[in-house]
């Protein structure tokens, strides 16, 4: 059984990998998880200095699935280089770093940085707000997409991986806007845009008011615009999106994904990513599938 897929020139020893900002920098998880028998490992979204997040309360539960404005709290890149990634490289892990950042400049810093880094593919977190646009991302209007992408593989020494927002009109513009401006592969979706209000308080129940809404409850939109997207655009997708089970990973790599991110389910099971490539496997072996490779797109 062939479980190998490669993302723009990466080959990656299965299909799963984990969504930025569930899984800490898997360090973590090591009780639980084997961080080499995973495809890869995506970190915590990484800035080029440390950020502090937002204001408490900043998680939420919601009906299938949970709230978060954490505002991608980190140590900064110098803390992740010397900490994180020789750690990772230490238990045998391929390792996607997500990059975050305010402002193009921020961006660029942490991918100089990372450039002689021994990471596999940079996943850039277009849902960050742009303070120079008022706080719009990134990844909300095209023209500003195509502009970091371009700016991005400039300087990039590693694959660059897209990360979009699936709070626009058209996705399929955005991943066209990403693949013009030199993107190797894309990542969706992010969370999206939603709120929760305590009825007994009268009050909003994140301190942030609104928050990413993820979990199994987001996934039919994930397997939407996942599909949309490999119809539009010839590159890789990670897909990503409520995937809790091996068979709601199989959905979404029917769907286009190359590769896929298990991410809420991590929060109530910590051993959600080995649980979700062991489904893959069975899944293959009652259909008789050789290879994971015949199923990308198959729809």
């Amino acid at each position: 059984m062939k479980l190998a897929v490669n993302i723009a020139g990466v080959t990656f020893k299965n299909p799963v990998t984990t969504a930025s900002g569930t899984f800490g920098s898997g360090a973590e998880f090591e009780e639980f998880v084997d961080l080499a028998a995973l495809g890869a490992v995506t970190t915590k979204g990484v800035a080029s200095q440390p950020w502090e997040g937002n204001p408490t309360p900043r998680i939420a539960e919601t009906y299938g699935g949970m709230l978060n404005a954490v505002g991608l709290q980190n140590p900064g890149i110098e803390l992740f280089c010397r900490r994180d990634i020789p750690h990772l490289k230490e238990k045998g892990a391929s390792i996607i770093v997500n990059v975050c950042g305010h402002s193009e400049k921020e961006y660029l810093e942490v991918v100089e940085r990372l450039s002689g880094e021994p990471v596999d593919l940079l996943e850039i977190n277009v849902s960050c707000p742009n303070v120079k646009e008022g706080g719009i991302a990134f990844g909300q209007k095209p023209e500003a997409l195509f502009h970091i992408t371009k700016a991005v593989k400039e300087i990039a020494r590693q694959p660059v991986v897209m990360k979009l927002s699936p709070n626009v009109t058209d996705i399929t513009e955005m991943a066209r806007a990403a693949e013009a401006g030199g993107a190797d592969a894309l990542s969706l979706i992010n969370t999206i845009t939603g709120m929760k209000i305590d009825i007994h308080r009268r009050q909003f129940v994140l301190a942030n008011r609104t928050g990413g809404l993820s979990g199994p409850a987001i996934r039919p939109v994930a397997v939407r615009m996942i599909y949309q997207v490999h119809k539009a655009c010839p590159l890789p997708i990670i897909g990503m999106g409520g995937v809790m089970t091996g068979e709601d990973a199989i959905e979404l790599i029917m769907a286009g994904a190359s590769m896929v991110a298990v991410g809420t389910a991590n929060f109530h099971d910590p051993c959600a990513t080995m649980k979700v490539l062991q489904g893959i496997e069975t899944y293959m072996k009652n259909y008789h599938i050789s290879d994971i490779n015949e199923l990308i797109g198959c729809i």
